[in-house]
């Protein structure tokens, strides 16, 4: 009876740790990507994420980068809307605390606008 407890325990424990895994997202256009990471998984309010950005293989570093999440309107909803300019970590690594103001499909663009070279945009979506 002991072990079986044990055994049940280490079932229960394993299942709460991974629901509590870390959010993690590559999304791509053209040859730019994005790996879009943050510590703990996406809630209702603030979310830091960090978002690492490529071109080609190569990192993105320097770039002035901008986040818009939203929801569109639904019946007896508003759209939701959260833009936030991302800091600079360094190494194509940039930080942004988005809003989500409830759970569901929020449409997430990364805005990118290098110094030099063209400007970019990449499309994904987050679901919690």
């Amino acid at each position: 009876m002991k072990n079986l407890t044990k055994i049940f325990l280490a079932l229960l424990l394993g299942v709460t740790l991974s629901q509590a895994a870390a959010f993690s997202k590559d999304a791509k256009f053209h040859s730019t990507t994005a790996h879009i990471t943050a510590e703990k998984p996406l809630t209702t309010g603030s979310n830091v994420v960090v978002v690492e950005l490529k071109k080609a293989g190569k990192v993105i570093s320097d770039a002035k980068v901008s986040l818009k999440a939203f929801m569109p309107a639904m019946p007896g909803m508003p759209a939701m809307v959260s833009k936030v300019n991302a800091k600079n970590l360094g190494n194509g690594k940039y930080e942004a605390k988005l809003n989500l103001a409830m759970g569901g499909t929020w449409q997430l663009h990364i805005f990118i606008a290098p110094k030099e070279g063209k400007k970019s945009r990449i499309k994904t979506t987050l679901n919690f």
